[in-house]
């Protein structure tokens, strides 16, 4: 398997292209939507993260949203929230994972739920919490190691609460009536 999207190539390719939306939105919009919709495809992806018109690179996005749906299939807590390498400043991080539930968020919610349907009390108490993420800002207030430690931990949150929040959903995903082969 050859080494997944980084950060910085996203980040890259989403601004060549016109993109303002920052990589770790752009990843947590993916993910959102892809826990709510197995017919999210990468057309309609890149059609939420592109002004009209743009270039697009298809390669990078395909393999990211392949890998992304493979790891969150897969089950075996093998999904991570594209982020900024530890070597980053902590605040460009902080902020990273702010934009990532920020997205999170924004795609679970443009994709909608079947038919309004309840969610699982876990999924929405996961929801709070990152709507609580998203709005995550300055460090600084405690020690380096504390804010380093709870930065990790925060992380950690989210690879867990989104792997949960795909497994909630799967008998939602399931009951969708199956993509079209039109594309």
């Amino acid at each position: 398997m050859t080494e997944p999207a980084r950060f910085d190539e996203v980040a890259q390719a989403l601004a060549a292209a016109g993109s303002a939306v920052h990589a770790s939105e752009a990843h947590g919009c993916l993910c959102g939507a892809a826990c709510v919709r197995r017919d999210y495809g990468l057309a309609e992806w890149k059609d939420e993260i592109f002004p009209d018109g743009a270039d697009k690179d298809d390669d990078l996005l395909a393999t990211l949203r392949a890998r992304t749906a493979a790891a969150l299939a897969g089950g075996q807590m093998e999904f991570e929230p594209l982020l900024p390498d530890d070597e980053q400043p902590l605040a460009v991080r902080v902020e990273a994972l702010s934009a990532w539930c920020h997205g999170f968020l924004y795609g679970f919610g443009a994709a909608g739920t079947a038919g309004g349907a309840q969610l699982p009390d876990d999924v929405a108490e996961v929801l709070s919490d990152l709507a609580k993420f998203s709005q995550a800002g300055a460090v600084g207030s405690e020690s380096p190691e504390v804010e380093e430690d709870a930065y990790i931990e925060l992380v950690e949150f989210v690879r867990a609460a989104v792997q949960l929040v795909y497994d909630d959903l799967a008998a939602q995903r399931a009951s969708q009536p199956p993509p079209s082969s039109g594309h």
